[in-house]
């Protein structure tokens, strides 16, 4: 299986690569893939998700890529190699939400990552503050960011008494 991945990854990259040079532009960011891969939280799609980011226009990487590595951190070997995972990603998105406060899809990755993330990092704290923002902008969100939230509401107890 790794082979596959490592022999397909080259192919992302110069399929990216031929559409940025044909189209002038980057591709567009893939929501619904992302999500996915979020959700499955597979070290070698993370990986490739994180290099898809960065060929990506049109959005903020350091919330995306932050979520992902704060993801990854549960999964990798060794204390020390989770921990440094985690505050590299946490400083990432805390950038991005520094960066653009009232963004309801960066709280809604702070949310979920709030919530899985050992006790112990002491990475809880704003939970019903995210909730909050992500429910009063519920509305304004694309639709595959509507459709993540609703399928996180069903394992997430901060979501799931609000209404949408």
């Amino acid at each position: 299986m790794k082979t596959v991945v490592l022999c397909a990854f080259p192919l992302v990259l110069i399929i990216i690569a031929a559409t940025v040079l044909v189209s002038g532009t980057l591709p567009e960011f893939d929501r619904s893939a992302y999500y996915k891969v979020m959700e499955a939280g597979k070290i070698e799609s993370i990986d490739q998700q994180i290099k898809i980011i960065e060929t990506t226009g049109g959005i903020n990487p350091d919330a995306y890529t932050g979520a992902l590595l704060m993801r990854k951190a549960g999964m990798v070997k060794g204390l020390s190699k989770k921990l440094n995972t985690f505050k590299k990603g946490h400083n990432k998105l805390e950038a991005a939400i520094k960066t653009d406060n009232s963004n309801a899809e960066f709280r809604f990755l702070r949310l979920i990552i709030q919530e899985n993330a050992p006790k112990m990092l002491g990475y809880h704290t704003d939970i019903d503050e995210d909730a909050k923002i992500i429910q009063s902008s519920f509305v304004n969100l694309s639709p595959e960011v509507k459709n993540a939230v609703l399928n996180y509401r069903k394992r997430s107890k901060a979501l799931q008494e609000l209404t949408f």
